[in-house]
């Protein structure tokens, strides 16, 4: 009973243990967990490690191909044959059933197998190698996506946090608004309609409230995905999104040289031409003779009882070396027609490179004048919501003191909350368009 109890302890300690794991991560280390930890990029690395075990398939194709085997035969009952009984001294006419061979047999042979000479074979290592490239680059492509996703998802739990801090803040002074203005109508200082306005205002902020507070669960769950990290356990930011916001300013980046052949889908797109021109040399080495040797040693035993056991008695040698050559000669035109649709592939891959060349152009340019406009609005709705602030203050001192309407004050508050909202837009704008910039210049 009592290792029970221990048993039974143990296990709760482990799962308490396992239920309060947390983690906390900067954006840094955010990007470089979800580079290990993503379900995509492990995914990823297995694809290069089966590419490193296809290429020395390939590759052992050529090597020696060394097979044994080894046959026994145990007759339980012989087959009869018939024999003219004249030759054993019969009469002439008649058969005499007779069984030819041993009882029992066995035969054990080795036969070393080797490809001296075959084009295709060539053609299939260098093709392997292609196709490691590939998966190599399918990585990198995988991980610049990974990294620009933990970024953005990273920014939005943080916008969701900031919005629901602002939410809170302003619902703080209309209540406080509410409660003196309730104060101004008990003694009667203002109108019904004012104190009404001022509910639905709050009403309204309570609403968003709640659905901002929805919003920072699903944030917050997609990062975890993101990161490879189960939705329900909890990860504590240690950026603020206005820190993020200076650190994605990047002046600098708006001048930065574009490399082309260094992109990775560029080297993406070149790798599938080559592959094509592989592909094309393939199919004219299917035209050329092939080359294949082997030897062959094998021993043999009969006898109505096997002596296994016994390697020096009624076991007879052999041995055979051959070489063979394969000469295609006529296909029908069949070989022909593959190759020139191995062509047609080429020329098809080699326009899609050039239209990605141009495209990886454009999107350069498109992502330079995105970031600068992204940090131009940046600086707007910085400024926008300090007067929004200065406004809404002054609409306030000017309501409670009865120089405007509950109208003009809720208009000004309305224009701070978009104001709000819009500044912390122009922040993860900054942040999403700079990524946008770095993969468009492959900066990682």
């Amino acid at each position: 009973m009592k290792k029970i109890f221990t048993l039974f302890f143990l296990i709760c300690v482990t799962y308490t243990s396992q239920a309060q794991e947390a983690y906390s991560f900067s954006l840094d280390e955010a990007i470089q967990y979800a580079l290990k930890n993503n379900y995509t990029v492990r995914n990823a690395s297995l694809d290069i490690d089966a590419a490193e075990k296809q290429k020395w398939e390939a590759t052992s194709f050529g090597l020696p191909q060394v097979d044994a085997g080894i046959d026994y035969q145990n007759w339980i009952k012989q087959q009869v044959s018939f024999i003219p009984s004249e030759i054993i001294g019969g009469e002439p006419g008649e058969f005499t059933p007779v069984v030819f061979g041993t009882k029992q047999n066995m035969n054990a042979t080795v036969t070393v197998n080797q490809l001296i000479f075959d084009g295709s074979y060539l053609v299939g290592l260098q093709s392997a190698k292609t196709f490691l490239m590939i998966s190599n680059l399918a990585k990198e492509k995988t991980d610049q996506t990974i990294r620009e996703a933990v970024i953005n998802a990273y920014g939005n739990v943080l916008v969701a946090q900031e919005t629901l801090a602002i939410l809170y803040k302003n619902k703080e002074v209309l209540e406080k608004n509410l409660n003196e203005t309730r104060i101004l109508l008990q003694n009667g200082f203002t109108e019904e309609q004012d104190f009404e306005q001022q509910q639905i205002t709050l009403l309204n902020i309570e609403n968003e409230i709640n659905r901002s507070s929805r919003l920072e669960t699903i944030s917050k769950q997609a990062l975890n995905i993101t990161m490879g990290i189960p939705i329900e356990t909890e990860v504590e930011l240690t950026e603020n999104l206005e820190n993020l916001a200076i650190k994605s300013t990047d002046m600098q980046m708006l001048s930065q040289e574009f490399d082309l052949e260094n992109h990775v889908d560029f080297r993406i797109a070149d790798n599938q031409v080559l592959s094509d021109e592989l592909l094309v040399k393939y199919e004219k080495s299917k035209s050329i003779p092939s080359i294949n040797a082997f030897v062959n040693y094998s021993t043999f035993q009969y006898g109505d009882e096997i002596a296994f056991q016994d390697f020096d008695e009624n076991w007879f040698d052999s041995s055979l070396f051959g070489i063979s050559m394969k000469i295609p000669v006529f296909s029908s035109l069949q070989r022909s027609s593959r190759t020139q649709q191995a062509k047609i592939n080429l020329m098809q891959s080699e326009i899609e490179k050039y239209e990605i060349s141009e495209n990886l152009k454009l999107q350069v340019s498109t992502a330079k004048n995105k970031y600068q406009f992204s940090l131009d609005q940046f600086q707007t709705s910085k400024k926008n919501l300090a007067l929004a602030e200065r406004i809404a203050e002054k609409e306030q001192i000017k309501f409670f003191e009865g120089l405007s309407s509950s109208i003009d004050l809720t208009n000004t508050q309305n224009q701070l909350f978009g104001s709000q909202q819009d500044y912390i837009q122009s922040i993860l704008e900054i942040i999403q368009s700079k990524v946008e910039l770095e993969n468009a210049l492959n900066l990682f």
